[in-house]
């Protein structure tokens, strides 16, 4: 999924912001990075900010207009501001996240980041079919390019380490009369060793049936438990 995600920056003024969000994007795994009309062209500077991620510096691809970086793209995501002028779809930065890596199983997607001093145009902003927005500090909100580059990778990489976590195992639990016919066992045994008094059990074994409860013994536990209490029986009657 995540050979299918790129991220895309508008018109980028300075070309160490350029090496900073590759460093970003290879940190969460991402290596696609996509450069419209930056003004200038990666050089030295954004080398040294990529610190390690020049492999995804060296690839990356640059194009006039985010039209074509877009043009193969089934899902397009720009970041921006939250406006109240304009009710186009907004997400929040983990649904990104989600919907980015969801729809990269089928198609290329696009995260565009737009100029470090005014973000994306208005027209820009139409090409994409969602907009983002980082819900910062509404007294100071204003991200460095490469922080939102970070932070919106995470967001895909979280959902990614979700999508691909091992599911879980199915566990099977005892039925109620199993677990009856071991405290039964378990008070038989506690009487045998004259941990509790038979016609004296006190509050004992409601205790013991508290914690068994709260614990939920998985069915193979149970049978160890039996097991142990099997064992003890057959050594006080030696």
């Amino acid at each position: 999924m995540l050979e299918n995600i790129r991220i895309v920056l508008v018109n980028t003024s300075h070309t160490g912001n350029i090496g900073s969000a590759a460093r970003a994007m290879k940190t969460m795994g991402l290596k696609h990075l996509y450069l419209v009309d930056p003004i200038h062209a990666p050089d030295g500077k954004a080398s040294a900010m990529a610190a390690g991620a020049g492999d995804v510096l060296a690839n990356a691809v640059t194009v006039p207009t985010l039209g074509e970086a877009v043009a193969d793209c089934g899902l397009v995501i720009g970041t921006s501001a939250r406006s109240r002028t304009h009710s186009w779809p907004m997400l929040e930065p983990r649904e990104s996240g989600v919907k980015l890596v969801t729809e990269a199983e089928k198609y290329p997607v696009a995260l565009v980041f737009g100029r470090e001093n005014s973000g994306l145009s208005n027209e820009e902003l139409q090409q994409c079919h969602f907009h983002v927005c980082i819900p910062a500090n509404p007294d100071y909100s204003s991200l460095n390019l490469a922080a939102a580059v970070q932070t919106l990778c995470y967001e895909v990489r979280v959902a990614w380490l979700d999508a691909n976590s091992h599911p879980e195992v199915e566990v099977e639990y005892p039925l109620n009369e199993d677990l009856e016919r071991f405290y039964v066992h378990l008070e038989e045994t506690l009487q045998r060793t004259n941990f509790i008094v038979k016609n004296h059990p006190g509050m004992v074994m409601t205790k013991l049936r508290r914690l068994f409860n709260r614990a939920r013994p998985e069915a193979q536990e149970l049978n160890i438990l039996r097991g142990i209490l099997a064992s003890i029986d057959k050594s006080t009657k030696e």
